[in-house]
């Protein structure tokens, strides 16, 4: 971005952490009421920080190691890189300065290098682990969320205009960094994907950090792929963060009728240091769109059904959400928000042709992920240096189990159990998610923003609101 802004850099990853928790407690701390449950919830979102940070840094010393070694590989005897004539002065220069002390007497040990590995393997683990017990917290806060019958109206400390030009104001300059990128293969830039659908994987990913220690390595453009490649990725980028803000904000407006909790939510979700992080991966930022309009519309079965089958369709895991949506449309709207998930499904897995028949079996078990759970290359805490991956066995059948129950409980469902019970879910997704699991909160945060906020919606059921007009913001009671 620093060619829009004169100097401007972007902000290293820790300094993001601060400023954002700082700006959070600010605006959305109840400090006339310090011990409410929306100050516990403030404090949940940010635990995520410090295990996305430990993530960033073990992954940045691996790739500063792994580039360090490669760099030793390419040097020439008297460690001068192969190829390059130095000039005679400097040269000399050098030599005759250099102590003999000063040089190392023999190659540096592959001890060292170990060392540095384990101790970069070691950080992330932890990183992995401090994401998955702050999820684990929040998954807790969403099933409970239920049992909250008062939900008294605690409003940001911001009105809405300076929360309007704060998002307006983070929205641009995320989308900026999108936009200014540089692209880098999907299996370097971030962890390895699990299924998910062929054609979105084929989009590089974005990296909206400044990553110093591979910057080297990849020199602004895709070197395998096609050239138009990164500006589809960018354009999908910056469609799916401004579907999920809308769909966030649209939901405040027409669901909650309070327009300033839906620009405080969309805000808070900008504001966030993943946001910073990952609003350029796609198999975050797309899916989380789509689950975010299909709540936004879930008044027309059909459309609701649409957007959470291309969400299922394109990362697999929105499969397990069927159960609650299901029997959430059980008594009205069940055969159009069946059609709508039908549709989408179909038409992803059409598309999938256009690889040719040859591939198209695999890809298709790969975007449902029809095989037994896999046991090796994995990563996240289920990678080489953490949990041994059996016990993933157990975490997915108890997952598998809790998206069933979604059939059954609660008896009376409503939009507050739409959104809860979603979030809760893509929370359970993470325990058990074989390449990096915790760091996909995209696909949970909008929906834990709008649990937080969200008033009393008791009387939001299906019965009451399928089929209500599409910019009604008060649904009138069955006669």
């Amino acid at each position: 971005m620093s060619e829009l802004l004169l100097y401007y850099q972007r902000p290293e990853p820790a300094t993001w952490v601060f400023l954002s928790s700082f700006l959070l407690i600010g605006i959305f701390f109840v400090f006339h009421r310090f011990f409410c449950i929306r100050n516990l919830d403030i404090l949940l979102l940010i635990l995520l920080a410090p295990g996305l940070m430990m993530v960033y840094e073990g992954r940045k010393m691996r790739l500063s190691e792994q580039s360090s070694v490669a760099t030793s590989d390419s040097l020439a005897v008297g460690g001068h890189p192969v190829g390059h004539r130095w000039p005679p002065q400097t040269t000399h220069y050098v030599s005759l300065n250099l102590q003999s002390n000063s040089l190392p007497s023999s190659p540096p040990s592959s001890y060292a290098t170990d060392s540095n590995e384990w101790q970069a393997s070691t950080v992330q683990f932890y990183g992995f682990l401090s994401l998955l017990i702050a999820c684990g917290l929040l998954m807790i806060r969403m099933l409970v969320d239920q049992a909250l019958v008062r939900r008294p109206l605690l409003e940001p400390n911001l009105n809405i205009g300076g929360l309007s030009f704060i998002g307006i104001s983070l929205f641009l300059f995320l989308m900026a960094n999108i936009v200014t990128s540089s692209p880098r293969e999907q299996q370097e830039s971030s962890p390895r994907l699990g299924p998910g659908y062929a054609l979105l994987n084929m989009l590089p990913s974005l990296p909206t950090i400044p990553d110093h220690a591979s910057s080297a390595e990849w020199p602004g453009r895709p070197t395998n792929g096609a050239q138009w490649l990164p500006n589809v990725a960018r354009i999908l980028a910056i469609v799916s963060n401004l579907a999920i803000v809308i769909g966030i904000i649209g939901v405040g407006y027409w669901h909650f009728d309070n327009i300033k909790t839906g620009i405080g939510c969309a805000t808070m979700y900008l504001m966030l240091p993943y946001t910073a992080q990952m609003n350029g991966n796609l198999e975050h930022t797309t899916p989380a769109a789509l689950l975010t309009l299909a709540l936004m519309t879930y008044r027309q079965p059909m459309f609701s059904g649409l957007f959470l089958g291309a969400a299922a369709g394109l990362v697999y895991y929105p499969l397990f959400l069927l159960p609650l949506w299901f029997s959430f449309y059980w008594h009205k709207g069940i055969r159009p928000f069946l059609m709508g998930v039908s549709i989408s499904l179909l038409v992803l897995v059409c598309l999938l042709l256009i690889h040719g028949m040859s591939a198209f079996t695999d890809h298709l078990r790969w975007m449902f992920g029809l095989w037994l759970p896999m046991m090796e290359g994995l990563s996240g805490i289920w990678g080489e240096d953490g949990l041994q991956a059996v016990f993933r066995l157990p975490v997915l059948v108890g997952f598998i189990l809790l998206s069933l129950s979604f059939c059954f409980w609660p008896i009376r469902k409503n939009l507050g159990t739409l959104m809860c019970g979603t979030a809760a879910i893509m929370l359970a997704a993470q325990f058990w998610h074989g390449y990096g699991g915790g760091l996909f909160m995209a696909w949970f945060l909008p929906f834990v923003l709008l649990t937080i906020f969200r008033p009393n919606v008791d009387d939001r059921v299906a019965n009451k609101v399928v089929g209500a007009k599409w910019f009604s913001r008060h649904v009138s009671s069955p006669v």
